[in-house]
């Protein structure tokens, strides 16, 4: 299960991000956000992690995991209307490509 639900991160190009919702979903695993989350800390780094975020553009990682996220999408092109990630702009949708 955990590599399922990691498989569709894969996908998400950069400048881009993908909710922890639509990550599950695009799994197969619908209403499992939360494993999400728990199977990218499992996964130590080894995929684009940082482009996945909470619901609404939402940063939730606390401290300094979350200014590195922060960082590494801006170093990505991702621009943030105050504290959210402009969505509008650089949310992936499954399986059509850009939103």
């Amino acid at each position: 299960m955990l590599r399922d639900l990691l498989r569709p991160v894969w996908k998400i190009p950069k400048g881009n991000v993908a909710t922890y919702g639509s990550v599950a979903r695009a799994a197969g695993f619908p209403r499992n956000a939360r494993q999400v989350a728990w199977a990218l800390r499992a996964a130590h780094g080894a995929i684009p992690w940082h482009r996945v975020v909470g619901a609404g553009g939402e940063i939730k990682l606390p401290g300094a995991p979350g200014m590195e996220q922060k960082l590494r999408l801006m170093q990505e092109g991702v621009t943030f209307r105050g504290r959210r990630i402009r969505m509008s702009v650089h949310e992936f949708q499954f399986g059509r490509g850009k939103k």
